[in-house]
């Protein structure tokens, strides 16, 4: 069995639907449910006694305690964060009790839990610690991609407490000779993401011919993987890694926001046309979030050489199956995107007209 945190959320939900798809290997699922946590993700589990799932939080030290005891898996992969830059700026706590405090919880049960293991048991352990590209900062125009070597550089109460949890795992290797492994991925997206993200904002909103915010001029860079791949990827990472290192996941695909957006949007308009007009009306340019990165860029050779994982997809086979899953979903998205939600984006956006 391996012990999978926030396996409720958007890329912990995709890795547990993979694994189970790919592998009979049981998975305890350890999800405290906040607003991005939705159960629903993994509707499709009902039933299969390979998937445990427990609602608690990873910072419960008692409870992680008991259930390391109970299940005695092999690996722990830690998916459980708060991940959303603009909640970061709005209110910071949050992040640096989950990400900082909680992964600190987190890493003591493992370590008192692995230190008591047979030596063989010892050996075969791993604790997975899946991050961020955001700890390195951001890059200008002409500067080569991060690779596992960049300094860190975060600029945003999310991405400092993404770095300092990056630092914990580190540490707890070189100290106590926890047996770790370390992801730095880009930009997520695909199927089953909580709709404050980029691209699952704006095809819910163009669905309902609301406008599409683009931040500053909409030229910030990121690098794009479609989730799938980055799952792909952590299970390389998790089988072959060598222990201590860092695996940056990238897609190799660095657009800028606006050619994103607009790339959905013109996906849009093949797949459900308006009879307003083309999506793309609906672009409205609105005031940048404070301390907004340009530019992100991953070098992902090292686990490419290393290990030989590279991605599947194409940024153009991605978006394309990921609007589609939009679309034939629309009742999820409507489901999770209510309530808080609602609430959430009034806050975000009041302060931000168009420009």
């Amino acid at each position: 069995m391996i012990l999978v945190t926030g396996g409720a959320g958007f890329i912990g939900a995709n890795f547990i639907l993979d694994w189970l798809r790919l592998h009979d290997e049981p998975v305890l699922n350890l999800d405290k449910l906040t607003y991005a946590g939705n159960p629903e993700s993994l509707a499709s589990l009902a039933g299969d006694a390979r998937h445990v799932f427990v609602q608690g939080d990873i910072g419960d030290r008692a409870l992680v305690d008991r259930l390391l005891a109970a299940h005695r898996p092999r690996a722990i992969v830690n998916f459980a964060a708060e991940s959303h830059v603009d909640r970061s700026i709005h209110g910071p706590e949050d992040f640096i009790q989950t990400n900082v405090v909680g992964t600190f919880h987190l890493l003591e049960a493992a370590r008192a839990w692995w230190m008591a293991l047979p030596a063989a048991e010892q050996a075969a352990f791993r604790f997975l610690h899946v991050s961020t590209d955001e700890v390195y900062g951001s890059l200008g125009p002409g500067d080569a991609p991060f690779t596992e070597t960049t300094p860190f550089a975060p600029n945003s109460p999310y991405s400092a407490s993404k770095a300092a949890s990056d630092h914990l795992v580190r540490a707890y290797h070189h100290t106590y000779g926890l047996p770790v492994l370390t992801t730095n991925c880009s930009n997520n997206y695909g199927p089953l993401q909580f709709p404050e993200k980029l691209i699952p904002l704006m095809i819910l909103n163009a669905t309902r011919g609301q406008p599409l915010p683009i931040y500053g001029d909409g030229m910030n860079v990121r690098d794009w993987l479609y989730v799938s791949d980055h799952c792909a990827a952590i299970r390389t990472v998790l089988d072959r890694g060598q222990v201590g290192e860092t695996y940056n996941v990238g897609g190799w695909n660095e657009m800028p926001n606006i050619a994103i957006v607009n790339t959905v949007c013109a996906l849009l308009d093949e797949m459900r046309p308006d009879p307003a007009g083309p999506h793309a009306r609906l672009l409205t340019y609105v005031k940048d979030r404070p301390g907004h990165d340009r530019r992100y860029a991953i070098d992902a050779r090292k686990i490419d050489r290393e290990l030989g994982w590279k991605p599947a997809e194409t940024f153009e086979s991605g978006i394309r199956k990921t609007v589609r899953w939009y679309l034939d979903n629309m009742q999820w998205v409507e489901r999770v995107a209510s309530g808080e939600y609602r609430n959430w984006l009034d806050r975000n956006y009041a302060d931000r007209s168009a420009t």
